[in-house]
């Protein structure tokens, strides 16, 4: 029931285009390729972020040039290099050793990069987890769809990122230039949003209350800063630690990010939930949570506001200089998309997830309509975690068992027999309300769900790895990874909206009291609303989740056995000059 998705890459914070590989992996090449998916970060990362229902964010996985002429020009190109220094010790090639072996200097690195990726997973986990959850009662499906809006920043930063990259102060830091202002902007924007949330909630769907465009924006805002905030971070991590120990980079990345976004998805929805704290906080019963939106909100205001000023008064960056153009990095990218087998997988990308669209969208809110509870939905996530590790570090063994698009159609598959079992879960739903063994179906469903989902990521993952023209890898994997993200994101509006569409429902009067006599529809949140504050009963007739549920389905079957499976097995025997740029050839034998 839950999605994932990928996360993207400065593809000029990466050094590759054209002119860099002629400079070599110095200072900026193949910074940061995907990895090989079968390492435990990804699989941490590409477990903990399916937690996440209302977006895909895929991490990205890095790999680095360890070479010693990698090592060697990154040691030279530093601000502080002299050539006065001693010879650099081992440290500063690949090595093996462990956190607490690190120079003092990267530890200190280490613990800032977490605690910048930290901040990132806040707002996200809001935005893209907790938030929808708490509309459910107030919008109807549609309007949620509209609200999901809000997470597309993250899945297109690849159209901005150039410039995050190329455009800077030279007095503030190549790094700091961007992340200084957007860390502001958030900490100001959470600051505001959150002495105006409660009320913007409370009226939300009501007469005269705010539109969810109007409320969408905000999150958007927001998620956009974040995004932004992504590439320049990203791009700091590859000089803030040592040449040999710039893996680390990755480890902070899946800590901190998946830190934030559990902390501000099951973690708040837990305490939000006034159920959760009258069950095991409190002697009696009250109306409310031990945590509000908008308290949650000033607090990370503040603490956003707070860590920007530390930084930029305690943190010096070393000073850089461009070597790529933003115009050559456009240029890369639209030679990658004027390649046949790449718009053959871009369509694969763009049309594969709508089988599993109204499970990874609707499922979990329909749980909630049927009355699960967020706490008990904040207790399925948090005992899928531990299950999505373990299940995770098999996915990337299998990865390299098989050919990555064969296994990428056995999760295909499995994902199709999730949204079918997601949808009997929802049917079953007991009348008396949540029981024990009614949790236990939920929890094995989503594991299951999950799962799948996880052995599709980590699949396509090493097939673009496979691809990607090392010559131009960063910009080659940043735009598959971005097609990707839309192919889980762009439907995802649509689907909701089909929701509601298919959705029969009638109000009648159920007692004396009513204020109406003739029956009307009450299918969408407001109407329902107004027949049960009207004395009046809304009688469910025909259910759109069913219908567009079997419907996702039933298309991911005919695009799945007609179209999808022949392709990428067919593109999976291509050999690897059929998705070289012709132009990348010469740059890299020109080196």
């Amino acid at each position: 029931m839950g999605t994932k998705t990928r996360g993207t890459k400065s593809p000029t914070q990466n050094g590759l285009s054209r002119k860099a590989s002629k400079k070599g992996a110095g200072k900026k090449g193949n910074k940061t390729q995907i990895k090989d998916s079968d390492s435990e970060p990804d699989t941490v990362a590409s477990g903990l972020h399916k937690m996440n229902n209302n977006v895909e964010l895929m991490r990205r996985n890095k790999s680095y040039d360890t070479s010693s002429e990698a090592i060697t020009a990154n040691i030279i190109g530093r601000e502080t290099f002299s050539l006065d220094d001693p010879v650099p010790d081992k440290t500063d090639a690949i090595n093996n050793h462990g956190f607490f072996e690190l120079p003092k200097q990267d530890q200190r690195n280490f613990g800032l990069l977490v605690l910048l990726y930290f901040l990132q997973g806040v707002p996200l986990g809001l935005a893209t987890g907790s938030v929808p959850f708490l509309l459910k009662k107030k919008l109807s499906y549609a309007e949620i769809g509209v609200f999901s809006l809000a997470s597309y920043p993250y899945s297109l930063k690849l159209l901005w990122s150039p410039i995050v990259d190329a455009i800077w102060s030279p007095k503030v830091g190549r790094r700091k230039s961007w992340i200084l202002p957007i860390q502001l902007l958030s900490g100001i924007g959470m600051l505001y949003l959150g002495s105006r949330v409660g009320g913007l909630m409370e009226s939300m769907g009501k007469e005269g209350g705010p539109t969810v465009w109007s409320f969408t924006w905000w999150w958007f805002f927001l998620v956009l800063m974040c995004a932004t905030q992504d590439i320049a971070v990203d791009g700091w991590a590859l000089t803030l630690l040592t040449p040999g120990n710039v893996s680390y980079a990755s480890t902070a990345q899946t800590v901190g990010l998946t830190a934030g976004q559990f902390l501000s998805y099951t973690v708040f929805l837990a305490f939000h939930s006034k159920e959760f704290a009258n069950r095991w906080f409190r002697t009696e019963p009250l109306d409310h949570g031990l945590m509000s939106l908008g308290g949650y909100l000033t607090f990370w205001g503040w603490a956003y506001i707070a860590v920007t000023i530390g930084l930029g008064l305690m943190k010096r960056e070393e000073r850089t200089k461009n070597e790529d153009g933003v115009w050559d990095v456009y240029k890369i990218m639209w030679g990658v998309l004027n390649l046949k087998n790449v718009q053959t997988i871009i369509i694969i990308h763009l049309i594969a997830k709508i089988g599993f669209q109204a499970n990874d969208a609707v499922t979990n809110l329909k749980l909630l309509d049927k009355g699960f509870g967020t706490e008990n939905m904040a207790l399925t996530v948090l005992i899928d975690f531990p299950f999505e590790i373990g299940l995770g570090y098999y996915a990337g063994k299998w990865s390299q068992e098989f050919t990555p698009m064969r296994l990428w159609c056995w999760g295909f598959m499995g994902r199709l027999v999730a949204a079918i079992l997601a949808q009997f879960t929802v049917v079953i739903f007991p009348a008396e309300g949540v029981t024990s063994w009614y949790m236990l179906v939920v929890i094995a469903e989503h594991i299951f769900s999950t799962f799948t989902n996880t052995v599709m990521f980590v699949a396509v993952s090493a097939f673009h790895a496979r691809i990607s023209d090392p010559v131009i890898g960063g910009t080659y994997m940043t735009l598959l990874a971005t097609v990707c993200n839309l192919g889980g994101t762009f439907p995802r509006f649509f689907v909701l909206r089909l929701v509601d569409y298919f959705t029969t429902a009638t109000c009648v009067p159920t007692s004396k009291t009513a204020t109406f006599s003739q029956p009307f529809s009450c299918a969408i949140q407001e109407d329902k609303d107004r027949c049960l504050a009207n004395g009046g009963s809304c009688n469910m007739i025909q259910d759109g989740y069913y219908i567009v549920n079997l419907l996702c389905v039933a298309i991911g079957v005919v695009t799945f056995t007609m179209f999808i499976r022949p392709k990428v097995i067919h593109l999976q025997d291509l050999p690897l000059k059929a998705w070289r740029l012709a132009s990348s050839g010469v740059a890299a034998s020109k080196r």
